[in-house]
């Protein structure tokens, strides 16, 4: 009976991954992962619990969104606002990529994922940049999904940075002209497709000063879900509903 079970939810598996590849797949998805201390909270947990448990699901997006083709999947790790939360709540999160990719980066390899961070390195501790670093070396040559993550990002910071890179560049001659095109090439992102879904967890139905330039023409999925119970089938809906959606970027 067990062994039935088993082929019946491996073959239901692979269905349910058929009928999303038979749509588009999103080249970059941007994830906003929300609602770790309100997961620890409900079960009387100290938040670092649900930051721990959030970081298990990044493991697993990163495996699903690799396994469905997905090329870029861009995940809010450290906003330059959580600098505002009570001092040991931050230490933990800047311990955290040093324990994620500590582990994870051999899977990282095998996998053939490139990682890549995006955000401002001054302010983080040493051994967060180590831990970051390393992972971003041992995996450069790797081809398959990039893992992008947003650490000490703010988008009102990285635009201002590059109007201050355009300025200085229109000063020396460099630049004689801007359009959308030349400004998108000085932000953090330059090098990766713009985001073609975003999904945020968790209820909130806001942005919170992430990549607003690029999100211009995504489509943006919100659920109640918090982070650390975001699931398979979270990740499947996210996409089906966005490959029921009309894009036209403004067209007809």
């Amino acid at each position: 009976m067990l062994k039935k079970m088993k082929k019946w939810k491996e073959k239901s598996k692979t269905v349910h991954d058929d009928d999303l590849l038979q749509g588009q797949i999103p080249e970059h998805i941007a994830i906003i992962m929300d609602g770790n201390g309100r997961w620890a909270k409900k079960r009387s947990l100290p938040r670092s619990a649900g930051h721990h448990e959030g970081m298990k699901v990044v493991k697993n997006v990163t495996k699903l969104a690799n396994k469905l083709g997905v090329r870029v999947l861009t995940v809010y790790a450290f906003s330059t606002e959580n600098w505002k939360r009570p001092k040991d709540e931050v230490s933990y999160l800047m311990k955290l990529p040093e324990e994620f990719l500590g582990t994870f980066l051999p899977e990282l390899i095998q996998e053939n994922v490139q990682v890549r961070i995006m955000g401002n390195r001054d302010g983080l501790p040493d051994h967060t940049v180590r831990a970051v670093e390393r992972a971003i070396v041992e995996t450069s040559q790797n081809d398959g999904l990039i893992l992008n993550f947003a650490l000490n990002y703010g988008s009102r910071a990285e635009i201002i940075q590059a109007i201050q890179e355009v300025v200085k560049d229109v000063k020396s001659n460099k630049v004689d002209e801007i359009d959308e095109e030349l400004f998108s090439s000085y932000l953090m992102s330059a090098s990766l497709p713009e985001p073609d879904l975003l999904i945020r967890t968790s209820g909130e139905m806001r942005l919170s000063n992430f990549m607003l330039w690029q999100l211009a023409y995504t489509e943006f999925w919100f659920t109640d879900i918090l982070w650390p119970d975001f699931k398979d089938e979270h990740f499947y809906e996210a996409i089906r509903v966005y490959q029921k959606r009309g894009r036209r970027f403004g067209g007809i």
